[in-house]
């Protein structure tokens, strides 16, 4: 068997026993990239010499030792690139710092190897955003991987990684695992560290991983979670052993079923998968619960306007002066930043940084922003009830299949619907996991479906409880 298709906890098994070598890891890898990579565009860049240096110094007796990780390219390693995916930074930038989180996998024994194609800034998805290169499905190449993390997503599907970390917003993790048939985990707000992160909209963003299985996912947030002094909104919280969660089974677990969910919008074909996974479940003894989110219909509205209003704050330090894209021969300091950031952007920021600004303009604050925080707060507050009548809730992670490349071109407001059951969740805080459901099969491609598992704060062991559940009774 390649060792790339392998999973995580089997490589950690076979590098204990000495059967392989991280360095054998790391080249079976490169073969697969170099094999698919320029199809599939998954990276947008390796570095081959590192990551055998890195693995031929790795302690083996750490919890991921000799484990090679892709990581999303607006995480910071350290020499690498961090390119945001955008030509604001393309062929300029190279990470003079370690995230917290590429510190904590290398120091679990982690090789950070390539950096995985995104939607610029985290700002879409499908990964068409991208300014750099265009990633597919590796299940079905007419159809968009997802976003933002579609790079990650795809990477992982293809087996030219082993797992890799994504970023999630709005459902930028979830999402793309749902298309490509992976595993992903949003965490809750404030278990994992943000910092090193490029932010996009940092009362939102969280970074996670995305694996072939349960099991991975859950021996990475083993080492990704805990406290950190250099995040401020990182929780000095006990970090539990979330692979003793993958056997205690459902029974017992009351799992919400959301009205508002599984109602208009959402692809018949998509429900009777998801509703068949529930009642799998509850065969094993878990007991279904019909809920009401009932403001869960504003989650989209609501989101449009704080993520972009946080978007425009924190995109301003690109201006041209200490680093990125810098405009040539400016006139005066306001043509070097408008200018600058003209030529960086790509018009999906562009659109998010003016819808931003005018949100928190004189005159609209009121009427827009804080009005949006007044019903983040009524749909935290709904979470917050349902979860005192169930331990998780049960959901579709996207209303339709993957849509076909380029479908959207026309209209970049469509897919913003597209993320109305994953966006709940990071407004309110809580974690939530996309693991794979089935297929649909559209004009011979089979398009993976996802089911998506949401807890409350802090919670992830009932994801890992319910996830790993799922994965072995659906075989």
């Amino acid at each position: 068997m390649s060792l790339c298709t392998a999973t995580i906890a089997t490589l950690r098994q076979r590098l204990l026993a000495k059967e392989i070598s991280p360095s054998e890891i790391v080249q079976d890898l490169a073969k697969n990239i170099e094999a698919q990579n320029e199809t599939l565009g998954a990276y947008l860049s390796w570095d081959l010499d590192a990551a055998l240096k890195a693995a031929d110094e790795v302690d083996l007796s750490a919890p991921l030792g000799g484990i090679p990780i892709a990581f999303k390219d607006n995480i910071n390693v350290k020499g690498q690139p961090c390119t945001c995916a955008s030509r604001l930074f393309e062929g300029g930038y190279t990470a003079p710092y370690n995230a917290t989180v590429t510190h904590k996998l290398t120091a679990a024994g982690a090789i950070p190897f390539g950096r995985a194609n995104m939607d610029e800034f985290a700002m879409g998805s499908s990964t068409e955003n991208s300014a750099l290169r265009r990633t597919l499905n590796p299940q079905a190449p007419r159809h968009i991987p997802g976003g933002s993390s579609g790079g990650s997503a795809s990477a992982v599907s293809s087996h030219m990684a082993i797992a890799a970390l994504g970023s999630d917003t709005g459902g930028s993790i979830r999402q793309p695992a749902s298309h490509c048939g992976i595993v992903g985990l949003k965490p809750s707000y404030g278990r994992v560290s943000r910092y090193g992160l490029v932010a996009f909209a940092s009362s939102l963003d969280q970074i996670g991983p995305m694996t072939k299985t349960v099991e991975d996912a859950a021996l990475l947030l083993e080492s990704l979670a805990g406290t950190d002094g250099r995040d401020s909104t990182c929780l000095d919280a006990e970090v539990p052993s979330y692979t003793k969660a993958l056997h205690k089974g459902v029974k017992g677990l009351k799992i919400g079923l959301p009205t508002e969910y599984f109602g208009e919008g959402l692809d018949p074909r998509v429900k009777e998968l998801v509703m068949n996974a529930a009642k799998k479940l509850e065969k094993e003894g878990a007991e279904l619960v019909e809920i009401s989110l009932p403001n869960s219909q504003h989650a989209v509205a609501t989101y449009y306007i704080i993520a972009p209003a946080e978007a425009s704050s924190n995109l301003s330090r690109f201006d041209g002066v200490r680093y990125g894209n810098r405009a040539e021969e400016p006139r005066d300091m306001l043509d070097l930043y408008s200018r600058s950031r003209a030529e960086g952007f790509g018009s999906e920021v562009k659109r998010r940084i003016i819808l931003g600004t005018y949100v928190l303009s004189s005159g609209y604050y009121d009427a827009y922003y804080t009005r949006a925080q007044k019903v983040r707060t009524l749909i935290q507050q709904d979470f917050t009830q349902a979860f005192e009548q169930v331990d998780a809730i049960l959901s579709p992670v996207s209303p339709t299949p993957p849509r076909k490349l380029e479908e959207a071109k026309e209209d970049p407001l469509k897919d913003y619907l597209a993320d109305i059951y994953t966006i709940s969740a990071n407004l309110s805080g809580i974690c939530a996991m996309s693991v794979p459901c089935g297929t649909l099969n559209e004009e011979g491609d089979d398009l993976p479906i996802g089911l998506q598992i949401m807890a409350p704060h802090l919670g992830e062991e009932t994801l890992f409880q319910i996830g790993s559940t799922w994965e072995k009774i659906r075989g």
